[in-house]
């Protein structure tokens, strides 16, 4: 049942619009380059970065995401530039590739500026049809080629102070085809990159030893349920921090880490889900860990 229930979920997922098809990330607020291109060089130092992400782990062939990410200032460009790779697995589908962003930064005044952003992005899908064969062994998905490489775009605006960052943007922008599907869907029935679009925020109190961070994601896709993710997160003095907060109608999320001499990072994230698990018998979680320097 576990089996069958992963592989209609993924299946879902990969040939409508009813889900994302970009990863997700506890570390959202950290992680702004991961769904706006804008943010690429904003921060006063350079970053690089990793995070793991095991979600819905009580289940066979469940995601797990890997990603490796950097976000560069070039002030004498009044400009940044950021990109990321990643690996992410969901039984028997893939996505792997790699995502290039640069910014131009717009001085507003001396503690806040305007970026807008653009990226590229490529991308190779694949399925592993000895997985699926068992299970769905007529189905035209098996007749078509097992990987596809894929281009993309996207474009973003933000505003960055010292204190506060807004912005929106959106991610595929061509809607490349992925043409798994070998039957006689119609052309608005066929499988593609469909358009993500984003709006997020975060605001920093500070007494000088104390921060307080509210923060939020919100995710649209045509045709599909608007997605909308907050939380705050509290940091003290340049030590530690820890943060709650979650997905509306789906998780409850709790983050915490350390801060080492101040430049990095060290989190662990733990999503604890109610839908759409909520009928399987086990698998009601996620777990995800990161790591941050910057210089």
């Amino acid at each position: 049942m576990k089996k069958t229930s992963i592989i209609i979920l993924l299946l879902g997922s990969l040939f409508t619009t009813t889900a994302q098809q970009l990863h997700i990330s506890s570390f959202y607020d950290l992680q702004g380059l991961l769904h706006n291109p804008a943010i690429a060089g904003t921060s006063s130092k350079n970053i690089i970065a990793a995070t793991y992400r095991s979600q819905w782990s009580g289940l066979s062939g469940a995601p797990k995401t890997q990603a490796v990410y950097g976000s560069f200032n070039l002030p004498k460009l009044e400009a940044g530039v950021g990109g990321y790779i990643f690996n992410d697995v969901t039984g028997p589908t893939s996505r792997r590739g790699i995502n290039l962003a640069i910014a131009k930064h717009i001085k507003v005044n001396e503690k806040a500026k305007i970026s807008l952003g653009i990226e590229t992005k490529i991308q190779q899908y694949a399925i592993d049809k000895g997985k699926l064969a068992a299970a769905l062994a007529n189905d035209p998905v098996l007749g078509s080629s097992e990987n596809k490489i894929k281009f993309d775009a996207g474009f973003g605006v933000a505003y960055v102070s010292d204190k506060m960052q807004l912005g929106v943007s959106v991610s595929q922008l061509v809607q490349s085809k992925l043409q798994f599907y070998s039957g006689n869907l119609n052309k608005s029935q066929e499988a593609r990159l469909y358009r993500h679009y984003f709006a997020h925020g975060a605001y920093t109190w500070s007494d000088g030893t104390t921060k307080i961070i509210p923060n939020f994601l919100l995710t649209y896709l045509p045709n599909a349920p608007t997605e909308f993710q907050g939380g705050v997160n509290l940091e003290y003095n340049n030590v530690f921090w820890f943060g709650v907060g979650g997905k509306v109608k789906q998780s409850y999320m709790l983050t915490a880490g350390l801060i080492i001499k101040e430049n990095l990072r060290i989190g662990y994230a733990y999503d604890a889900y109610q839908t759409p698990l909520s009928g399987f018998e086990t698998g009601f979680n996620a777990h995800e860990i990161g790591v941050r320097y910057a210089f």
